[in-house]
């Protein structure tokens, strides 16, 4: 049987792919320009540079598409016809995890104001809620939601988790959407992790977030167009609200926007997954894509076929 062929967009994963099997016939190929193989089994488009360069599949015949990012908003529209896509789930819930967590303790704790003054060359001591004990709203409750609830239960917290669909699980009970409004007038931290879809572009508006009591904690780690801009600004202006933002609209954000300047938002610049936790799961998941496919099996993560 001969090999199957699998393009990958960097030096650093053809090395690591190559570690781990020797069998495989790599390609490197960023695709900026055409294919340089008519077939190829396996393509990986390179991570964060946009859906564009998937244009480039029109001319290559493959089995698989293997993305690097969990999101796929506006694949759909740009994938030329006869491909499988599929999603990066599994690589990077570890590192948005922690950075999520890292978001809540910094603002909880006050860690931005410390370092604040610390620049300014002086000691500035000052009192802050704790994350023990907070009773924190996960909006969204797929692998990257589980992930951060396993980090938020060693601290102690109450989690509450919403979903589209209403279920219950090994852990206790997940509400459905109908019951938003309810749970956000009870959270003193609400992490959003929905994906962008039509029905949730602008799920955190001004109703949304007039539906938080003063003093909680907004953190976005989902996409920048699930919060509309100019709802978070009037919020934040009127000092009621705290955001911790990885994610905005637009994005990257303009150098002096208003966010930027205020003491109660911490932003970000979407780098959730942006750890040295992502090469060793992406090259495990594209192993056992390529194993998958090698026994005639059907890949994971499938979420589009064009």
């Amino acid at each position: 049987m001969s090999s199957l062929v699998v393009s990958v967009p960097t030096q650093q994963l053809f090395d690591a792919v190559v570690a781990s099997r020797t069998d495989v016939d790599l390609v490197l190929w960023d695709m900026t320009s055409p294919s340089p193989r008519a077939q190829i089994d396996v393509v990986v488009p390179p991570y964060m540079v946009g859906n564009a360069v998937l244009s480039q599949l029109a001319s290559v015949t493959t089995r698989l598409v293997q993305s690097q990012l969990v999101g796929y908003d506006g694949v759909a529209e740009v994938l030329p016809g006869g491909h499988v896509f599929a999603n990066a789930a599994s690589v990077h819930e570890t590192s948005t995890a922690e950075l999520t967590l890292a978001l809540i303790l910094a603002s909880q704790r006050g860690i931005p104001d410390f370092v604040r003054a610390a620049s300014e060359g002086h000691w500035e001591r000052s009192f802050h809620e704790s994350l023990a004990d907070r009773r924190v709203l996960l909006v969204g409750y797929g692998g990257v939601g589980r992930a951060i609830e396993d980090r938020l239960l060693a601290f102690e917290t109450n989690v509450v988790r919403l979903a589209t669909r209403e279920r219950d699980d090994e852990r206790g009970h997940v509400y459905g959407l109908d019951a938003l409004y309810d749970q956000l007038a009870l959270a003193d931290i609400v992490v959003v992790g929905v994906p962008l879809t039509e029905e949730t572009t602008h799920l955190v508006d001004d109703k949304f977030l007039s539906a938080m009591r003063d003093g909680t904690l907004l953190v976005n780690i989902a996409r920048g167009r699930v919060a509309d801009t100019d709802a978070l600004l009037a919020h934040a202006r009127s000092g009621r609200l705290r955001l911790t933002l990885d994610v905005t609209d637009p994005e990257p954000l303009p150098d002096g926007h208003p966010l930027f300047a205020m003491p109660n938002v911490l932003i970000s610049p979407h780098v959730g997954g942006a750890s040295s936790a992502m090469l060793p799961r992406m090259v495990r998941l594209l192993i056992a894509q390529i194993d998958r496919l090698e026994r005639g099996e059907e890949p994971d993560n499938v979420v589009l076929r064009s």
